[in-house]
């Protein structure tokens, strides 16, 4: 009776356990199913390998690669660094796994004069960024890249009046090959006018679509028929390289030939004509309303993140006319940053994280280099913004 009664304690003590662990299992599932309501990564942009900081960390001259290089290993650091009690998505809580690292442009520079080839320094971007980033993501598979190119890029691949050399497309062709690894280009058989880079992602219910320069009107047409595929309700994000006040220069030359010269210098990287006038003196204010009334039917887009503006700033865009408010991302370069190219302390990417099921971002913007006596400290928190999806 007595060892009845002790296996009958044994054996309720092993269901106990069994319960114990069937709760405790239930449990991270269920604390992983709340972690993926999150979506988190890093966003920069105009890297621009091929030039020198004039100064960087004690330094004079100081070679892209290296810059970029000091701050991968800033990134590399993130996911244990604490998030600030800001009241943003995840405030004071550990970073962890960050899904994606988004570069919107300006990978290689231009190739002026003294400038090193694209190709060389596509691989450098390589070495850099696709082989040095060493971050994971929410399911443990090493943190993707979602690649866009920048005028830059572009003008190495078609020309440009300042280029003298014979142009040299591979970054272009490298960031095409990267994101459509399907359906690859050579040099001889990419054609800028027919192989735009543009894609878009649905994760977590947020729909991110990646724009190839600015929304011209073939891109806008692009995107068009891409968000039939959502709901209108479903938010949209767009990632590109240039501003919405978008540069004259940036659009085919409107004089005589349309050719790319010295003496216009439109820098025919768009598809579109530009209309204000004959010279890139005149703003841009046609090319913004078509960009306005094509946002205005698209009201689930909720965010524009953008370089080649070289600085952190978050701001309304409002349009020439005063008619629209869209949130703008604008994000610094760490090589051309209007302020942190004279102020190193000001050197700067963005941290994202989205919160899928509240709809609610936080931007954050990381100063990565502003403790010049300890390079190996963490970043520090600069401005931040949080805004609904909704």
């Amino acid at each position: 009776m007595k060892n009845h009664n002790f296996n009958s304690t044994i054996s309720s003590i092993k269901l106990l356990k069994y319960i114990a662990f069937i709760f405790l299992t239930i449990s991270i599932y269920s604390c992983e199913a709340q972690e993926k309501n999150t979506l988190q990564f890093i966003y920069t942009s105009d890297s621009h390998f091929g030039i020198s900081r004039p100064e960087f960390r004690g330094n004079k001259e100081v070679s892209a690669q290296i810059v970029n290089q000091a701050m991968v290993e800033k990134m590399n650091a993130l996911p244990t660094a604490t998030l600030p009690l800001d009241k943003g998505v995840n405030s004071g809580k550990v970073i962890g796994p960050i899904d994606y690292l988004i570069n919107t442009g300006d990978i290689a520079n231009r190739e002026e004069k003294g400038v090193q080839t694209a190709k060389k320094s596509w691989d450098e971007f390589v070495t850099t960024y696709l082989e040095g980033i060493k971050l994971k993501g929410e399911n443990g598979e090493p943190t993707k890249f979602l690649l866009l190119p920048g005028n830059h890029d572009v003008s190495n691949a078609i020309g440009h009046f300042k280029i003298d050399a014979p142009i040299d497309n591979t970054a272009m062709v490298e960031i095409y090959n990267y994101m459509f690894p399907n359906s690859p280009k050579t040099s001889a058989t990419y054609n800028y006018k027919i192989d735009k880079i543009h894609y878009s992602k649905d994760i977590l219910g947020i729909h991110l679509a990646f724009i190839n320069m600015w929304p011209d009107s073939n891109e806008r047409a692009w995107l068009a028929n891409d968000l039939k595929s959502i709901s209108s309700s479903t938010p949209v994000l767009l990632f590109m390289h240039d501003q919405p006040d978008i540069e004259s220069k940036h659009f085919i030359n409107p004089n005589k030939d349309h050719s790319i010269n010295s003496f216009d210098k439109f820098e025919n990287l768009l598809e579109d004509e530009f209309k204000d006038g004959k010279t890139i003196k005149e703003e841009s204010t046609i090319e913004q309303r078509e960009l306005v009334a094509f946002l205005k039917l698209h009201k689930n887009i909720k965010a524009y993140f953008h370089g080649n503006n070289n600085e952190n700033r978050f701001f309304d865009y409002h349009g020439p006319d005063n008619d629209i408010s869209l949130k703008i991302l604008q994000v610094d370069s760490p090589m051309k940053g209007n302020f942190s190219k004279n102020d190193e302390k000001l050197l700067s990417f963005q941290l994202v994280s989205i919160d899928s099921k509240k709809k609610i971002i936080t931007v954050r913007e990381c100063l990565w280099n502003s403790d010049l006596a300890t390079l190996n400290s963490p970043i520090v928190w600069g401005k931040s913004t949080t805004f609904s999806l909704e």
